[in-house]
């Protein structure tokens, strides 16, 4: 029970080891909305003070003051991009491996590998999103209150327009939160088909070309991508709209609060300078709620990325450290046993009762779909049991530890996947320290070694991805070396 807590609490722990970062974030979205007061203070100054002394001093000095703490704002303003930037630049860190590693391990899974993996792009997603504009729009906006109250401060009338500019905001970002949650349901669903199909057309891009299936394949592809660009175009509608509403809104609400404070101060309540100091703070208390609602897009696909990542981290629990057993001398046993695909209730393979010797070979032989396949991906431990077991030297194989366990099984499945570069470092199954002895021993076990030095650079030969530069005998000779 501990365990699936902090699995589910995993991506939340992982945000907030940045609390720190936000801390420093909000002190410096602090001095700059505060630095933000300098042009409407400026600007009561110079009309109730300059223009009726006539100073040119003061009017000299008060410039040079407003461009000094302008300049300290831009400065902060810099800074609190550079700490948002690295909060996402953070979380990305902390979570990269563990999203890779767990979308591994749900490839496994039945009809995860024909899936999109958007692990890694719903994080990149949050940490985009942390990384941009729009954070900033959300710490400036607990803000608004303050500049209301100021232009409550110049005139109660003022303070009410202002109050009531935020509140038809605040009510525009809700009616656009609530128009476009559909749309961008609708958009990333057609996206992620449009994806899948171009990647599984190019995938057999062989089989397309050879079988006369480019036109028939194409008016598919079309076909989904059609469906995309129409979910897309209707979104972009959606949200345009509610954007350009909001921008239209804000230019008319800040000057309705010019004409209110020129009528204000032709009745003599209010001076020039508080009439055009309201203006502009009114403009500033608008403007957090106006970009928030720009960057609404951006937000949506970060919380839902967020949420997505967070699911999947819970349902893939990260592998267990294990007691490093002894060296396996290779007695299998098994009992009992029930496989099938994970994700699925009913096995494809049930009651198998089996030991092997150490040194034994074992040929197993039957129809398509009889669970050979199944089999073998169980006693690799690619596939867990459903029931019974499978003990390798009196250990289930769920007490192994992974990595260890990998290193002393050699499989070879139906479709030999290789990786991008070279054969040496396939054979070596990527080794980052690789020993050529052994990669050149293997291979010659594998009676691949001749074929290998045929290759234009031998064992360096680039084999491209998926081994799309071998044959397909040749990727299974060097499948079976590794």
């Amino acid at each position: 029970m501990r365990r699936s807590e902090e699995d589910a609490q995993e991506f939340r722990s992982a945000f907030w080891s940045a609390r720190g970062l936000f801390i420093a974030a909000a002190i410096f979205s602090m001095a700059v909305n505060l630095l933000m007061l300098t042009g409407p203070l400026f600007m009561l100054q110079i009309y109730d003070r300059v223009l009726a002394s006539g100073s040119t001093e003061t009017l000299v000095a008060l410039f040079l003051l407003m461009g000094g703490l302008f300049a300290a704002m831009a400065v902060f303003d810099y800074i609190r991009g550079r700490i948002l930037a690295r909060s996402g630049a953070r979380l990305q860190a902390l979570l990269d491996e563990r999203a890779f590693t767990a979308s591994l391990r749900r490839a496994v899974a039945s009809g995860e590998r024909s899936q999109p993996n958007t692990a890694l792009r719903d994080l990149e997603s949050v940490s985009s999103f942390l990384a941009g504009p729009a954070p900033g729009a959300f710490f400036d906006a607990p803000w608004t209150p303050i500049y209301l109250a100021v232009i409550f401060v110049l005139h109660w009338q003022l303070g009410l327009l202002a109050l009531g500019s935020v509140a038809i905001l605040i009510l525009l970002a809700i009616l656009n939160e609530w128009a476009t949650a559909r749309p961008e349901t609708a958009n990333r669903l057609a996206q992620a088909r449009a994806e899948k199909t171009a990647e599984s057309l190019r995938q057999n891009a062989e089989a397309v070309r050879a079988l006369g299936m480019r036109g028939a394949a194409t008016a598919k592809w079309l076909e989904h991508r059609g469906e995309a660009l129409l979910a897309q175009m209707r979104l972009s509608d959606r949200g345009g709209g509610f954007q350009a509403a909001s921008k239209a809104l804000r230019l008319f609400l800040q000057s309705a609060m010019l004409a209110l404070g020129a009528l204000l101060a032709i009745r003599g309540e209010t001076g020039a300078g508080a009439m055009i100091a309201s203006s502009i703070l009114m403009g500033r208390a608008l403007a957090p709620i106006d970009q928030m609602i720009g960057q609404w897009r951006g937000f949506v696909r970060a919380r839902k990325g967020a949420a997505s990542l967070s699911e999947m981290l819970r349902a893939t629990p990260a592998p267990r450290r294990r007691v490093q057993l002894p060296e396996p001398r290779g007695l299998l046993s098994l009992r009992g046993l029930a496989c099938g695909p994970l994700g699925q209730r009913a096995p494809t393979l049930r009651g198998v009762t089996l030991d092997i010797a150490p040194g034994e070979a074992v040929g197993v032989i039957g129809p398509s779909a009889g669970g050979k396949s199944t089999l073998a991906r169980a006693v690799a431990g690619v596939w867990p049991p459903m029931a019974g077991e499978v003990r390798l030297d009196g250990a289930e194989l769920s007490q192994w530890d992974e990595e260890a366990l990998g290193a002393r099984i050699g499989y070879l499945p139906q479709d030999v996947s290789l990786f991008a570069g070279t054969v040496a470092a396939n054979i070596s199954r990527l080794a980052q320290t690789p020993d050529e002895a052994a990669i050149v021993q293997a291979a010659q076990r594998a009676g691949a070694h001749e074929m290998i030095l045929k290759l234009p650079h031998g064992y360096d030969t680039e084999i491209g991805e998926s081994g799309a530069q071998l044959s397909g005998g040749q990727r299974q000779r060097i499948g079976l070396a590794r």
